[in-house]
């Protein structure tokens, strides 16, 4: 009977505890093991008052220890956190800091204080004119696109060439209308159409489609090898498209551009079957995609490919790349003689690395928006600046260089810093002269083409 009483008694308990559980610890204030009291009412202090006496409480400990009176006068904050254990005196159950050992502490703490504002105030100062530079930028990126628009694209013909446009070209374009700058100073002598375009992508969805459905055995093996008909190389450019800008994610698979770049380099495979598809061109053809529309992008990339140095390199004309690398180092002799004496020294030759940045205007191996500064003078004055660039970046990183041996230069040159600026690469490529006692780059190169030519003819190597 006492049992059974006992177990309804402990319900009740719960039963009640469950109806009206605001509360999650019995012991609260306010609350008694079998019902609810009114919670005691405490006045609200003033945080000044407690501020008092905890200052009092203070004092009065001191006093009893020292004797002494200690003054609080400059101190008018309220003790925080770390602060309490430079500036406060330790508690009454412990010995009272020296009056030395309180003033050091103070000293100390005024120091922290005041290299923490410093660093705010360099913080703030650098926040500042960085803002101010993005700023100016800006303004000067909207003024010069108003010039652009109302000036000089209006009167394409008549202006491209003046002194005015020149030094805006060399400026950097405005994104906006880098595409159509680039698309106008590359030209179309190809004279291609969106409609040609159209015939030869679907020309290569039906040769994907057949690789697909042979499951492209019998094609492999001629792959890259059949020199008349490179259409085989379609089925690199799928291999090739997700190393193009990993970073950027877009051109991956699954990416929103990656079927277009696909579509781009697999209908230029289909309109030059004897240039085909090489290594490099997904770069150049996904810098166009960012900058034009589908069909502008196939039109200038075809152009772009049709000039002499790029057809040169792309169809691996060795004869014809070695006259460039001749003609890169007469210029580069010319202009840092003591980085070129080293090079010959260290067996470090223009093709090990000048191959990958020609091939992919520098688009690899420089950061994009870097790349795309590269890439409007590039259309202003040819392929003159892939070389200038060139000898801009051996400028720029002389010193670095000079101390390296051919493993380690040719291990920088080819991956190149991640953190170049556009500002410091155009200032050392303003100062390489592209003018020697042979005249200028074209003559130069012309006249080592000639030679090339006479050697031909008259059956020497």
């Amino acid at each position: 009977m006492a049992l059974s009483s006992l177990l309804i008694y402990e319900g009740n308990i719960l039963t009640w505890r469950n109806k009206d559980c605001r509360v999650s610890v019995p012991s609260a204030p306010g609350w008694k093991l079998f019902g609810r009291v009114p919670p005691k009412e405490s006045p609200q202090k003033d945080p000044k008052k407690i501020q008092q006496d905890y200052e009092a409480r203070i004092a009065k400990s001191e006093k009893a220890a020292t004797g002494q009176t200690p003054s609080r006068k400059d101190l008018d904050f309220e003790p925080l956190s770390t602060t309490a254990l430079i500036l406060e005196q330790r508690p009454a159950h412990l010995p009272a800091k020296p009056v030395e050992e309180m003033q050091r502490h103070q000293e100390l703490y005024a120091e922290m204080v005041s290299q923490a504002k410093k660093r705010e105030a360099r913080e703030a100062q650098r926040q500042k004119q960085l803002m101010q530079e993005r700023c100016k930028k800006e303004d000067s990126i909207i003024s010069t696109l108003a010039v652009w628009n109302t000036e000089i694209l209006p009167n394409w013909e008549q202006t491209c060439n003046s002194r005015k446009v020149r030094d805006l070209w060399w400026q950097g374009i405005p994104p906006s209308i880098r595409g159509k700058i680039w698309s106008l100073a590359i030209g179309n002598e190809l004279n291609i159409t969106p409609e040609l375009y159209e015939i030869f992508l679907s020309r290569a969805k039906e040769k994907w489609r057949s690789y697909s459905d042979s499951g492209s055995d019998s094609e492999n093996g001629d792959v890259g090898c059949n020199g008349a008909d490179r259409e085989s190389s379609l089925e690199l450019i799928s291999l090739d498209i997700s190393r193009t800008f990993p970073s950027l994610c877009i051109f991956q698979k699954r990416g929103p551009y990656h079927d277009i770049l696909q579509s781009v380099l697999g209908a230029y495979t289909c309109y030059r079957p004897d240039v085909g598809y090489v290594q490099g061109m997904s770069f150049l053809a996904a810098v166009l995609l960012l900058n034009l529309d589908v069909a502008d992008a196939f039109i200038t990339f075809a152009n772009l490919l049709n000039k002499p140095c790029q057809m040169a390199f792309f169809r691996v004309d060795h004869p014809l790349m070695l006259k460039y690398f001749e003609a890169f180092e007469l210029f580069f002799e010319e202009n840092l003689p003591r980085l070129f004496s080293h090079f010959k020294t260290s067996n470090l030759t223009p093709d090990l690395y000048l191959i990958d940045w020609i091939f992919t205007l520098y688009s690899k191996a420089l950061p994009l928006d870097v790349a795309c500064r590269v890439w409007d003078v590039f259309c202003r004055d040819g392929e003159e600046f892939l070389f200038r660039t060139a000898l801009g970046i051996l400028r720029l990183y002389q010193d670095v260089l000079l101390s390296t041996d051919f493993l380690q230069g040719a291990q920088f040159l080819t991956r190149l810093p991640d953190n170049i600026a556009a500002q410091p690469l155009f200032a050392a490529i303003g100062t390489i002269n592209m003018q020697n006692k042979h005249g200028k780059w074209s003559q130069v190169f012309s006249a080592l083409q000639k030679d090339r030519r006479d050697s031909e003819k008259s059956g020497s190597p």
